[in-house]
């Protein structure tokens, strides 16, 4: 079962957290990008992999894969992403009823 969430506006304390996650070149990226809102998408390895890439292509955000699938943009464009996952995860499910 997939779950998604927006953080609108994430505060220092979970950003560290992501960053801990992260590789130093994601690190850089992230710091050289303006987002002022993190979506968080979880599901299986594939599908995570698959949105990330839909993501990437869909809007102006940053994926980062950490236990969940993490995008980071303004927050416009993450709710964009997010709502394209969503809507997507919910047809992939009624083609496998």
């Amino acid at each position: 079962m997939a779950e998604a969430r927006i953080i609108y506006n994430p505060g220092k304390l979970v950003m560290n957290m992501f960053y801990r996650k992260m590789n130093q070149e994601s690190r850089k990226e992230l710091a050289e990008r303006k987002y002022d809102a993190v979506g968080l998408f979880q599901t299986t390895v594939a599908g995570v992999l698959y949105y990330a890439d839909r993501v990437a292509k869909t809007s102006n955000v940053y994926p980062q894969h950490i236990i969940t699938l993490a995008f980071f943009g303004e927050t416009a464009a993450v709710e964009t992403a997010m709502k394209m996952v969503i809507q997507e995860e919910k047809e992939r499910k009624n083609r496998l009823i």
